[in-house]
This record gives C-alpha cells, sequence and structure tokens, in this order.
C-alpha cells in the first residue's frame, strides 16, 4: 500500500484521473479525513472537498508506473 498526496481543480481534471486508476488492475482509494472513495467514482470523488488536498492510496507493492501517470496532480 503505497500513498501521494493530489489536488484536482476541475472537472477535467477529475475525468483525466479517473481514466488512469481505471485501467490498472488493482485497487485505488481516495482518502480524506474520515471519507475513503473508491477512485474509479467519478461520483465518489466529487463528494469530495477538492478544495482540500486528498490522499491517494494505491493497494500494490509496485505503483511507481501508476504514480508518474498521475504526477501532474501532485499537491505541493
Amino acid at each position: 500500500m503505497k500513498e501521494m498526496k493530489i489536488k484536482l481543480f476541475t472537472i477535467q481534471e477529475v475525468r483525466e484521473f479517473v481514466n488512469n486508476v481505471i485501467l490498472v488492475d488493482f485497487e485505488v482509494d481516495l482518502v480524506q479525513g474520515r471519507y475513503i472513495i473508491d477512485a474509479k467514482s467519478i461520483m465518489g470523488i466529487f463528494s469530495l472537498d477538492l478544495l482540500s488536498p486528498i490522499t491517494v492510496v494505491a493497494h500494490t507493492d509496485s505503483p511507481e508506473a501508476f504514480f508518474g501517470k498521475i504526477s501532474k496532480f501532485k499537491a505541493d
């Protein structure tokens, strides 16, 4: 299980993020506070506070390629 903090500012960014997530064969969750959302769910993502950083949790031992694809969303 590996983690990364991201920020999604626009509807297009959410869409692009989900398109990257649906291509992986492992589970990916988004965590914000006490909420845990399936990262493949666009509606679930919109239930989060998009003004705050979101933690991406990849349930795999080798998430490097996936994190490389979503690095443009990385929170500073």
